[in-house]
């Protein structure tokens, strides 16, 4: 009976988030006449599943998946391999300034994203690559937060593994890809998670950098759907629909390990 009060809580706060998502499969369902109006309508009458394949044949949304995905998984590579070399320098390698460099990169997670776009621009331009694939992916290449979280694994770590490494003469990059690999699976696979979810989210820094659709990526190419005149609510509905579930089908293969990646690093 004490645990009912916790239940309710939680199944209350779980309905919160996923009425939203409800609503959004909803409308895709509908038709035009049922998405504006006073009174809710949660079944729609008829039911159009029409609205999707009008959704993802009014734009070039292959290449718009095509992108979001390319660009997600460079990011995420890049960030993982160059995140894991940074988290294990700062808690297994002992250099001076170490902590104060650190907490430099801790800093650096206060500042809004939306801060660093103009300086961001600024710097790719003077470099050429404005509306270009390594102007949309180069700037997100690495995450503090995968270098936090990796450290925080690492340096729950046993010492003696370390220890033992180095006696039979292992270089700092053969004991991090080959023994703290194994063990750090979860970690990475949370910290791909993460940078693969915002990665493909991402919406403003593409909307700036590219200026041809060629580029575009699904969160920009649903700009389709809005005019100056109108909205086309239902099949926006309906691709942003198709666009989560990639994440979704991700984030189910990959959810026991980032719960568990999450415990591990202490951050509960």
């Amino acid at each position: 009976m004490r645990k009912t009060p916790i239940y309710l809580f939680l199944i209350l706060l779980a309905a919160f988030v996923f009425v939203p998502f409800l609503w959004m499969i909803i409308t895709s369902l509908k038709p035009s006449f049922e998405v504006m109006t006073k009174i809710p309508i949660w079944i729609p009458q008829p039911i159009r599943f029409s609205n999707y394949g009008k959704a993802l044949s009014s734009s070039p949304f292959g290449t718009y998946f095509l992108n979001s995905f390319f660009i997600s998984m460079l990011e995420t590579i890049f960030d993982l391999t160059f995140g894991a070399m940074a988290a294990y320098a700062f808690a297994r390698i002992d250099f001076y300034g170490r902590k104060v460099l650190f907490l430099v990169f801790l800093a650096t997670m206060m500042v809004p994203g939306e801060m660093m776009l103009v300086p961001n621009f600024i710097t790719i331009s003077g470099w050429g690559w404005t509306n270009t694939y390594q102007g949309l992916i180069v700037p997100w290449l690495i995450s503090v937060f995968t270098i936090f979280l990796m450290r925080q694994f690492f340096l729950g770590l046993p010492q003696e593994l370390f220890d033992a490494a180095e006696l039979d003469g292992c270089s700092h990059f053969r004991i991090l890809f080959q023994i703290i690999f194994p063990l750090a699976k979860p970690i990475w696979i949370t910290a791909g998670l993460i940078k693969f979810v915002g990665s493909w989210n991402s919406f403003l820094w593409v909307l700036i950098v590219a200026n041809s659709s060629s580029l575009y990526t699904v969160p920009v190419g649903l700009l389709n759907f809005t005019s100056d005149f109108d909205t086309v609510y239902n099949q926006m509905m309906a691709a942003a629909t198709c666009s989560l579930l990639p994440l979704v089908i991700l984030f189910l293969f990959g959810q026991r390990y980032f719960i568990e990646g999450i415990s591990r690093t202490g951050l509960r």
